[in-house]
C-alpha cells in the first residue's frame, strides 16, 4: 500500500513516517519533496510552489508507482498536498497504475502547529514559509478530512502516532 501522510507544513509528517518505517522492515519512506528539489535544479523558472508544476505531479506519481513495483511492501509518502486539483491528479495517476492507496491526515490544532513551527531548529529556514502556509492548510482541511483517516496529533505522543500509522497499514 501507498499511504499518503498529509497535513500542514510542520505537522510532523516526515518524522511520523520515518519513525513508523523504522519499526517495519517492509515499509519505506518516499519523500515527494525530493522530486521538487530536483525540478528546481532542472527547471529554473521560479514558482512559489513546485507542486504547481505538471512535471512535479507526474514525476511524484510515477516515482511512487516505480518504488512500489520495485520494493513491494508499504510505502509512506509524507507530503502536504493542500491544493485539491493537484492532489487529485497525483492520486488518480497512482490509482491508474493499480497501486492501492490510503490517506491519513495528521491534524494539529493551530496554536500547537505554530509553536512547533516556531521552535523547529531542523528546518528553521522554512519557518516563515510554513507559518504563511497555515491558512492554506485551514482552507484545505475540510476536503482533506474526507480522504481517509484523521489523526489529531496536537497532544498525541510521537510513538503513538507512528504506531497508529502502522496499525492502519496492517488493516489495509
Amino acid at each position: 500500500m501507498l499511504l499518503w501522510v498529509n497535513g500542514a507544513f510542520g505537522a510532523g509528517k516526515t518524522t511520523a513516517a520515518e519513525g513508523c518505517a523504522a519499526t517495519r522492515p517492509d515499509t519505506r519512506v518516499f519523500d515527494p519533496e525530493l522530486v521538487g528539489f530536483l525540478l528546481r535544479r532542472l527547471i529554473v523558472e521560479p514558482v512559489d510552489d513546485f507542486q504547481s508544476r505538471p512535471a512535479w505531479r507526474a514525476l511524484v506519481a510515477e516515482t511512487a508507482v516505480q518504488l512500489q513495483a520495485h520494493y513491494g511492501g508499504d510505502l509512506l509518502a509524507p507530503m502536504s498536498l493542500l491544493h485539491r486539483p493537484w492532489a487529485e491528479e497525483v492520486f488518480e495517476r497512482v490509482a491508474a497504475a493499480g497501486v492501492v492507496q490510503g490517506h491519513v491526515l495528521l491534524h494539529v490544532a493551530e496554536p500547537e502547529l505554530r509553536r512547533r513551527i516556531e521552535t523547529d531548529e531542523v528546518e528553521a529556514g522554512a519557518r516563515q514559509w510554513r507559518l504563511d502556509a497555515v491558512a492554506r492548510y485551514r482552507a484545505a482541511e475540510p476536503w482533506l478530512r474526507t480522504r481517509g483517516w484523521v489523526l489529531d496529533t496536537t497532544r498525541t505522543p510521537r510513538a503513538e502516532v507512528q504506531q497508529q500509522i502502522g496499525a492502519w497499514l496492517d488493516a489495509a
